[in-house]
């Protein structure tokens, strides 16, 4: 295949031939290529020496089509035609933004807002990566991502604050029932707990202390099962908001911890963003640094 490839005559040498072969005349074909008359005529003659037969008869009143540039004629035009369909294509095609975030930020926060992004931005295919692990953005090919972290940041990176990692106790309002709110930290602990990787019970109890309890790896997992209710959950409020919104959260005590990292946007620092790039990374900053968390808007 590779040497048949080298055998295929100049590109710009089967463009003057197809234009000339459907115009039948090289004055028309040169109008339509915007070079001069000679150089179609040129670049034909080359073509014919280059597969050593006559492609055209020359006519008084323009060109007439051998046998064997008929039939040639109907391949390139063919090829031509499969060009393109798939320049075409690429044009249609939206452009791909790679964006990647935790498993909870995309089950509890970007996934629910995806119908206002595709609405705003049509044009954009958003592909999204949710991983725990931390992104090379060139070895994994990603354009943004939303990470926990805190200033400062690497001189290559570009970070902007979308919300504060404030801890929250929740669970289904079944599993409370009539008790009153904001429950005590002892009435707390006889509620089942679920837990996940991050272990953030003790700080946010105050106490050093073993609690009992499902165990999950995922945020997201012990939120489902707090939704389900099978016990009580800690989350960030911005990814609990909508659940406490439509009430199918409460917030069982009143205390709330901050903790000393935040959700940021990132991107590497480049002298060249595509437009599709800016647009999901401008939406993103205005979406989710947005009251919309249950928390001030922060810039």
């Amino acid at each position: 295949m590779a040497s048949l490839r080298r055998r295929l005559p100049p590109l710009n040498a089967l463009r003057a031939f197809e234009v000339s072969g459907r115009t039948l005349n090289f004055r028309a074909a040169a109008d339509e290529l915007s070079v001069t008359q000679g150089a179609v005529a040129q670049q034909v003659r080359a073509l014919e020496e280059h597969l050593g037969v006559a492609l055209f008869q020359r006519v008084p009143r323009g060109l007439v089509l051998t046998q064997k540039g008929a039939a040639y004629l109907s391949e390139v035009t063919r090829a031509f035609d499969v060009l393109g369909e798939a320049t075409t294509k690429l044009y249609d095609r939206p452009e791909a933004v790679t964006i990647s975030v935790t498993p909870t930020f995309a089950a509890k926060v970007l996934i629910p807002r995806l119908a206002e992004l595709n609405s705003a931005l049509p044009d954009v295919e958003l592909r999204t990566v949710a991983t725990e692990a931390l992104s090379d953005f060139d070895r994994d090919q990603v354009d943004i991502a939303v990470r926990l972290g805190r200033p400062p940041f690497s001189a290559g990176l570009e970070a902007k604050l979308l919300f504060r990692q404030e801890l929250i106790a929740v669970a289904s309002p079944y599993l409370v029932g009539d008790s009153p709110r904001p429950l005590t930290a002892e009435e707390l602990r006889k509620l089942p707990i679920l837990h996940d990787s991050h272990h953030h019970w003790p700080r946010f109890l105050g106490a050093d202390e073993n609690l009992p309890g499902a165990v999950f790896n995922q945020t997201a997992l012990a939120l489902d099962a707090a939704l389900a209710g099978q016990g009580v959950a800690l989350a960030c409020r911005a990814f609990v908001a909508a659940d406490l919104k439509a009430g199918r959260l409460v917030q069982v005590m009143e205390a709330a911890t901050i903790l000393d990292s935040d959700y940021f946007l990132v991107r590497k620092k480049s002298s060249f963003s595509s437009k599709a790039v800016e647009a999901v990374w401008e939406w993103c900053r205005l979406t989710f640094s947005s009251p919309v968390s249950g928390q001030p808007t922060l810039r």
